[in-house]
């Protein structure tokens, strides 16, 4: 049961800096102007989106590893 919770973890960490990765540069210069990124409740919208959108992927990855036989819980 332990390992469920670091491979979910560890998921949850790598599908955030993906999204990251991804995502930043495009809010920070086309979603919002630059000194709008500047202020923290427009920085912590757009973590709540990304930490949204990981817990959506992470149970997504989970169901599909569930589904296919390679994680049983």
């Amino acid at each position: 049961m332990e390992n469920i919770w670091i491979i979910a973890i560890i998921l949850f960490l790598i599908n955030i800096f993906i999204y990251w990765r991804i995502s930043k540069n495009y809010f920070k210069n086309k979603v919002f102007s630059k000194g709008t990124w500047k202020n923290a409740s427009t920085r912590l919208f757009y973590w709540q989106g990304a930490i949204f959108v990981s817990v959506g992927a992470t149970a997504l990855i989970f169901s599909l590893l569930n589904w296919t036989n390679v994680l049983t819980f």
